[in-house]
């Protein structure tokens, strides 16, 4: 084909969802994650002959609450099919699915579009279905190895329209649906143990053409650096293949984040390579609109009405109050020490400041907080009645931020409180004087540097502990 030079990517997701039952869809294993290999499973996810599943009423309540939650319409009467393939890690041979009546349709969530405004990213469908386990690979033995302990923890997969235009936009609406799944309490979304997962179906076709193009599945992401590196990089291939005069065939490719590069897996089936027929062991299900209303009237607040309302009623910015809602363990954090008190736009400098700080340097995500979250506020608290200054209350938050240790504890432990005697601390600033008359000539003839100098010097005479203003009016005075 011709070589163009204006190319638009295309793509919708697959976000498969594990569900936070505490056991597995058809059985009463454990869902919990991590054990020894093949201890959280049974003869019926293994899929040992003769064995009968049994429906988890959970997953149902789940997938119906997170359909409402993402304005979906619910599918009243829906059904499991037999999704039937062969992988090692999928021991019966075939999955227990929903293709023909899935238990949500129709559904979308907005986000900001990469050109600026709101964008509507539809969803076609949520239905549920088991997952399968996991090949481990042992490169000093060459071998892999398979651990069934995955196998029939219950998922819901969100089924996305081809709405993407962007690695941007693909980012938004995850951090979003992450957000409100959470808030919801149908998943804990740790990305890092496999609870959110994403398949990237990525095509491209000149700007202005209104047919798509040959798509590639990215499958099982479960970072959003690496989704973001992977539809660039995946894009960028596709379009050389392109004007170089190639095709791009269809086909599930796995990406590989240290080599910033795509390889072919396998050719991409279609639905119809599936067999897909009705589950035979399983009888529909019925949800009555009585139910649908008391699962709509049991959701709590959303994220963007959170949003809303700490923009309108308590003075946030609109930045601040996004990014707080896209966790619900950073509002938890906001609003228990909120409802202690605190102030609402200091507690969100904090939490945009020094949290968002500590969160990036240590690669955690708001999940893996483990400390109380009063100790923020009592933090706060310590600050407002000049117990300690701000860099001394950040110097603390650190400590409570990776040991978990009580501020108000470490403070006295440490003896970082503010010292307040107006005598001890003239005194010390006297011997800084007396020991740096250079700059003290410096400051009198004029040079403003000079005065923070010797600022500086009597904070760190003080370790810090002496209020900023006191330092500054008493260094003045002596200055003359």
């Amino acid at each position: 084909m011709a070589k163009t030079t204006s190319w638009e990517i295309v793509m919708g997701l697959e976000v498969h969802v594990e569900l936070a039952t505490k056991t597995k869809i058809f059985c009463s294993c454990t869902t919990e994650f991590g054990g020894d290999p093949n201890t959280h499973c049974c003869p019926i996810c293994t899929g040992m002959p003769g064995v009968l599943p049994s429906l988890n009423r959970q997953v149902v309540n789940y997938a119906t609450r997170a359909g409402l939650a993402l304005n979906c319409e619910i599918t009243r009467y829906n059904k499991f099919d037999r999704k039937n393939y062969f992988y090692p890690d999928l021991p019966k041979a075939y999955q227990i699915s929903q293709l023909y009546l899935p238990i949500c349709r129709n559904g979308g969530v907005e986000i900001e579009a990469e050109g600026g405004g709101k964008k509507i990213i539809g969803i076609h469908e949520i239905h549920m279905e088991e997952d399968a386990g996991k090949l481990v690979h042992d490169p000093w033995t060459d071998s892999t190895m398979v651990d069934y302990n995955r196998c029939g923890v219950p998922l819901i997969e969100i089924v996305s329209e081809p709405d993407f235009r962007s690695a941007n936009e693909v980012i938004r609406y995850l951090e979003k649906l992450k957000a409100i799944l959470q808030f919801i309490g149908v998943s804990d979304c740790k990305m890092q143990e496999g609870s959110l997962r994403a398949d990237i179906n990525l095509s491209v076709r000149p700007v202005g053409s209104d047919k798509f193009g040959t798509r590639t599945e990215m499958k099982n992401m479960n970072s959003f650096k690496a989704i973001a590196r992977a539809i660039n990089g995946e894009s960028k291939r596709q379009i050389e293949v392109l004007e170089e005069g190639g095709t791009v065939k269809q086909e599930t490719r796995r990406w590989d984040d240290n080599k910033d590069a795509s390889f072919a897996m396998r050719s991409k089936e279609d639905a119809q390579d599936y067999k897909y027929f009705p589950e035979p062991d399983l009888i529909p299900i019925e949800i009555s609109e009585e139910v649908i209303k008391q699962t709509r009237n049991s959701l709590p607040e959303l994220p963007e009405a959170k949003r809303q309302r700490y923009v309108s009623e308590l003075g946030l910015s609109e930045y601040d109050a996004a990014q707080i809602t896209t966790s619900k363990y950073l509002v938890a954090l906001f609003e228990e020490n909120l409802a202690a008190g605190y102030p609402a736009k200091e507690l969100a400098n904090w939490i945009m400041g020094e949290v968002m700080r500590m969160l990036s340097d240590s690669g955690k995500e708001p999940e893996e907080m483990g400390f109380d979250y009063r100790y923020l506020g009592a933090l706060i608290g310590m600050v407002q009645k000049n117990e300690i200054t701000r860099n001394t209350a950040k110097k603390v938050f650190k400590a409570v931020f990776e040991e978990g240790c009580d501020p108000v504890k470490y403070v006295e432990e440490h003896n970082l409180k503010t010292v307040t005697d107006t005598g001890a601390v003239k005194k010390a600033i006297e011997e800084v004087v007396a020991a740096n008359q250079k700059s003290v000539d410096e400051y009198k003839s004029g040079k403003e540097k000079a005065l923070q100098y010797l600022i500086g010097q009597s904070m760190r005479a003080l370790r810090g502990k002496a209020d900023p203003q006191t330092v500054t009016a008493i260094l003045k005075e002596l200055l003359g």
